[in-house]
């Protein structure tokens, strides 16, 4: 470059493996094979491309001498192919991504094959125009290109004027970096070496920042800071991040900027490293029996983690196998794209295959199976039931037996099969009957269990009416059934019934109206004939009748032609009649076998007579002893009903004449009057007054009715005073004030008695103990030591102090002599327990009372009296105890006692020789 242009940033691509030859080149030694020589074709262009340009050209191998014979076409309306296979746009293109792919295909006119290569269009970021850009055509596989190819960018023009040359700075964007993922290296592999033509003046350092080199992951990418040639450290992987976009800076040795920063975008080329994987291992599906070919039933689905925009991404799939292969091994297939299973065949039948296994895989490489990745699932499609086959009865005719007048009873079980799906309304079976029940005698119910048809009888049935039934019934299911299908011949059968006759109950023929009695007539007076009939008209039962129910015993009835008589009066007034009338029951028994009996009610209407005199009412009452608006109201009633009873009439009897002399009385309706004082003034006290009430019968009936009525002293309101009240009750004066003393003295002497008895406890308590607490041993312990003698104590005959062996010498001594040292024999007299604890103001009356008892005791020791020693025996060991006497006239020492303790102390003063005080 001559000197004073200016600077230039060049960018060297280079790849860093060896050139190696074609594949088709490779083949051509041996064998031609047709095809493209690359599966894809990579092209970097603008973003806008005019119409007719060409973008590059794809390579066809029809194994001819020339292209005659060869076409081509594209997936893509906007581009065409040439003759020679130059890609041109068709019309004005914008791809608005970084990339964009279609597929051309290219054919042999001899034969019907056809080939398929796949186009990849990079866009630039900021692309140059077209003259200055030119594009470079690469194939999918990186390895193949020039290891040398270089290409140098000028990113300053020259402009020259009238006063000289002067260089205007302009940026430049490089093109895209492809780098294959998971290259296998050596590493660091070279990518692109940066240059700035400034190197020539000053030495420069270039660097690079972004993800990747100075932010995670770190260092991935390096540059020599003295050559400016870029490295990858690790292999790339494009599902983890498809592209990288770099900085690259240039600077002095003081660190000072000499251009400005470039970017720099790495693009990972996608290598097929990703099988496909489905969703699910397991797609469940389902489609109707009977359904159409074409009818959807499923859609599986994968995922392939490659570039979906290359072939390496872009999924095909197809069965692989089905299971059963029944009626056809093709019954099912599937959209190559979209996984779309569908029917492709007629004959699904769910009572024969209820369900298919089919196995798919989806490829990847547009499905190619050489180049592809492959992963396959299981789609479990179910053949769902639908209502094709109706039900039919195992037999055209079924028999049942049914008893007369049963009810709710199981007549018959009638079966049908049908082979749908069991428990689906397509199989569960309604049964209807058509003809034979004019009066709706049956019904038939599904069992849910086994679909049969259970006939039950929901009315009772007559043997004398109907002896036998033959009864038309249908079935069908509870769905309808589907389209073209019809009912079958044996759905419909014939259910025969017959009816055994049985012994009926006798019944009493409905009795509209009761029977009519005039009550109070005489005993024996026939009523009605109350007889039964009998159902069973062709087996000439003969029928007895009895009394159930008669509450008032007024009834009777013949047993054999069942006329009823009365046996008593009867009462309409009785508590057994209800609104007149009067009910009994009867029982009808027939002479079957075993008998059955019926009942029937009779009712008679009882008439009423004038049988009941009047009451009146209230019994007592009272009344001021003077004349006042207040009186007694007289209530008049009559268990006799109208024209019997009311309206009454009431009256004073004329007799004593001091009746209507002191009192009056004053009719307010049929039912009511008034009593009141005729005279000014009636002395206090209880009168009674005598009132005739007469009723309305024919003949009447009267009844003198006694009302006592008290006459008191009232207040000021007409009201009777306590003590008028009193009086009126036969009181005098004197003797409610008697009563009245009575009370109080009674009172009194109940508070006196009160006050004695507390006084008499208070002196019980404070009275003082006879003796001092101190010298009181009752409840004292003594204890006393045991001085046992030496060895020599021990020498004595104690035989003579034991207790006899026997009692002969007691009970043989002469009367009047005993032992009082000896505990007496016989019958011990019983005293009165003495308390444990006495009271301490009565210790006087204690020791008087063990004084006593110790008197009175023989038994109880000591026994203080006259002592009786009975002969010992002669020849005693002993001596005699007046023989010892004073061995010694001498005088003996004492002192010795002074040592034996204070018990000893006595005997030293008045034997020893102690010291005088």
């Amino acid at each position: 470059m001559p000197a004073g242009t200016g600077t230039a940033l060049l960018l060297l691509l280079a790849l860093s493996r060896p050139l190696r030859a074609r594949n088709g080149d490779i083949s051509n030694q041996h064998s031609c094979t047709p095809g493209f020589s690359e599966d894809g074709y990579t092209a970097l262009v603008s973003p806008n491309i005019m119409e007719g340009q060409k973008l590059l050209k794809v390579k066809f191998n029809g194994c001819r001498t020339g292209p005659q014979g060869i076409w081509y076409e594209t997936s893509n309306p906007d581009f065409r192919v040439g003759t020679d296979g130059a890609v041109y746009t068709a019309r004005r293109v914008r791809i608005a991504s970084r990339q964009a792919m279609f597929k051309v295909a290219a054919g042999d006119d001899q034969t019907s094959n056809k080939w398929e290569t796949a186009i990849r269009l990079l866009v630039e970021e900021n692309p140059l125009n077209q003259s200055r850009n030119q594009q470079r055509i690469k194939p999918n596989h990186p390895s193949e290109l020039p290891q040398d190819q270089t290409r140098t960018l000028l990113p300053w023009q020259q402009h020259r004027s009238t006063n000289g040359l002067r260089r205007q700075k302009r940026d430049w964007v490089i093109p895209p970096v492809n780098v294959p993922e998971n290259s296998r290296g050596p590493f660091p592999l070279h990518l692109v070496r940066i240059r700035s033509d400034k190197d020539r003046e000053s030495s420069i350092r270039y660097s690079i920042t972004g993800v990747g080199a100075d932010q995670p992951p770190m260092e991935l990418f390096k540059i020599d800071p003295i050559s400016g040639r870029m490295y990858v450290t690790d292999p790339l992987d494009r599902e983890e991040r498809a592209s990288y976009h770099l900085r690259a800076h240039a600077v002095d040795m003081n660190g000072i900027q000499v251009e400005n920063p470039i970017d720099l975008s790495i693009y990972v080329i996608d290598m097929n490293d990703n099988r496909p994987e489905f969703s699910s291992q397991v797609f469940n599906g389902s489609v109707d029996e009977s359904a159409k070919p074409g009818t959807y039933v499923m859609t599986v689905s994968a995922h392939d983690a490659d570039d979906n925009n290359t072939l390496n991404g872009i999924i095909m799939y197809r069965i692989m196998a089905q299971s059963p292969q029944s009626p056809s091994q093709d019954m099912f297939v599937i959209h190559s794209e979209t996984g779309a299973i569908n029917t492709v065949a007629s004959g699904l039948d769910r009572e024969k295959v209820q369900q298919y296994t089919v196995v798919v895989t989806a490829t990847d490489m547009d499905g190619s199976s050489n180049h592809g990745l492959s992963n396959t699932a299981t789609a479990i499609i179910t053949v769902a039931d639908v209502n094709d086959n109706p039900p039919e009865f195992t037999s055209k005719m079924f028999f049942g037996d049914v008893a007369e007048n049963q009810v709710d009873v199981v007549v018959a079980n009638i079966t049908v099969v049908d082979r749908d799906q069991p428990y689906t309304p397509n199989w569960n079976a309604r049964y209807k009957i058509i003809s034979g029940d004019q009066y709706n005698h049956f019904t038939i119910r599904t069992d849910p269990v086994t679909n049969e048809g259970v006939v039950m009888v929901v009315k009772p049935i007559d043997y004398e009416m109907n002896k036998a039934f033959m009864l038309n019934v249908m079935v069908s299911n509870q769905a309808p059934l589907a389209g073209g299908i019809q009912m079958s011949l044996l759905s419909t059968s014939a259910v025969t019934i017959s009816v055994m006759n049985v012994n009926e109950a006798p019944y009493f023929p409905k009795q509209n109206d009761p029977i009519r009695h005039v009550e109070g007539d005489q005993a024996g007076r026939y009523l009605t004939t109350f007889s039964a009939v009998d159902p069973d008209r062709s087996m000439q039962q003969a029928l007895r009748y009895s009394k159930l129910w008669d509450p008032a015993d007024w009834l009777i009835i013949n047993t054999t032609t069942g006329n009823v008589h009365t046996r008593a009066k009867l009462d309409r007034e009785s508590p057994f009649v209800n609104e007149d009338i009067y009910e009994a029951k009867f029982l009808a028994t027939d002479n079957g076998d075993p008998p059955a009996s019926g009942t029937g009610t009779l009712q008679i209407y009882i008439t009423d007579i004038n049988d009941n005199a009047p009451e009146l009412h209230p019994k007592e009452a009272q009344i001021c002893e003077r004349p006042n608006a207040n009186g007694i109201n007289i209530t008049a009633t009559d268990m006799d009903r109208k024209p019997s009873g009311d309206p009454f009439v009431f009256e004073l009897p004329t007799v004593p004449s001091s009746i209507r002399r002191n009192w009056t009385i004053t009719r307010i309706n049929g039912n009511y009057a008034w009593l009141s004082l005729q005279i000014g003034y009636l002395e206090a006290g209880v009168y009674e007054v005598p009132v005739i009430v007469t009723d309305s019968g024919n003949p009447p009936l009267f009844n003198t009715s006694i009302i006592k009525v008290k006459v008191c002293p009232c207040d000021e309101n007409g009201d009777c005073t306590t003590i008028g009240a009193v009086a009126a009750a036969g009181l005098g004066t004197g003797a409610i004030i008697s009563i009245l003393i009575c009370i109080i003295i009674l009172l009194s002497m109940v508070l006196l008695f009160i006050m004695w008895m507390k006084r008499r406890e208070k002196e019980r308590h404070t009275k003082q103990l006879l003796i001092d607490p101190e010298d009181d041993v009752r409840d004292n312990i003594l204890k006393y030591d045991e001085e046992g003698g030496g060895e020599e104590d021990q020498d004595y005959d104690l035989s003579q102090l034991q207790q006899p062996e026997t009692l002969d010498h007691v009970l043989n001594k002469v009367t009047g002599v005993r032992r009082v040292d000896e505990r007496p024999v016989g019958a011990e007299p019983q005293y009165p327990i003495r308390p444990v604890i006495p009271h301490p103001g009565d210790i006087g009356d204690f020791i008087s009372e063990g004084l006593r008892a110790a008197d009175n005791d023989p038994t109880a020791p000591p026994y203080d009296s006259l002592l009786v020693f009975d002969y010992e025996g002669s020849g005693s060991t002993a001596g005699s105890v007046s023989s010892l006497n004073s061995s010694s006239s001498e005088e003996q020492d004492f002192d010795y006692l002074n040592d034996w303790g204070p018990r000893f102390k006595k005997l030293a003063d008045m034997y020893g020789g102690g010291e005088e005080d």
